[in-house]
């Protein structure tokens, strides 16, 4: 009599699997995982679609002015922070750059309105470049001036640099494989920022 009953409602619901879209009851042959979660193909195919046009969405349209201030605000306060902080320590602290790549990448997607595409990564790439030029004059032209001013000599560095030999010549001063390697990572930081998503490809069935 035992082999004839029913099973339990519980073992039953368990050995089921529903659409998280839909509430269909799921097949093995239209089930397609996403993550923690389960769809149907037809929900499936419908999200993913809403998804690509989404992330299609964002490299369109693109305000480039907008996009350039927030690079140029967000490569600004890099610049402050790394000066400020060589004034405050007496140490020039290549790190910092690391930093200013990311601000300037932040503000790049910031305030183009979450946009992303390769034209916001050349700008946000070299925007940091030429931020990183600016706080490498200003932090030399820091060390420089302090040792002027030890030695009692009355000449001082000026920013900005009265010309292209002295800009060179301060910007180049105590230039090493560091500052390469530094250099290297904050252009990488404000590029991948505003790096384009992809999505990962539909798997085929």
């Amino acid at each position: 009599m035992a082999a004839d009953e029913a099973p339990a409602p519980h073992e039953v619901s368990a050995s089921e699997e529903r659409c998280a879209e839909c509430g269909k009851l799921l097949t093995p042959i239209d089930r397609v995982p996403a993550g923690d979660r389960v769809f149907c193909t037809s929900c499936h195919a419908m999200l993913r679609q809403q998804i690509e046009t989404a992330v299609a969405a964002m490299s369109e349209d693109v305000n480039y002015v907008n996009a350039t201030l927030g690079a140029v605000l967000g490569g600004a306060a890099g610049v402050a922070v790394w000066w400020g902080v060589t004034v405050a320590t007496h140490w020039s602290i290549g790190l910092i750059a690391v930093g200013l790549g990311w601000a300037v990448g932040w503000g790049t997607v910031q305030f183009s309105g979450g946009k992303r595409s390769q034209g916001l990564q050349v700008l946000s790439a070299a925007v940091a470049c030429v931020s990183w030029v600016v706080a490498s004059y200003l932090v030399n032209m820091t060390f420089i001036n302090r040792s002027f001013a030890e030695k009692g000599d009355s000449f001082r560095v000026p920013f900005p640099p009265t010309s292209l030999d002295m800009a060179g010549k301060v910007i180049g001063a105590g230039f090493g494989i560091m500052d390469v390697v530094f250099l290297a990572i904050m252009a990488w930081e404000a590029w991948k920022f505003p790096r384009p998503l992809r999505l990962v490809p539909a798997a085929k069935g």
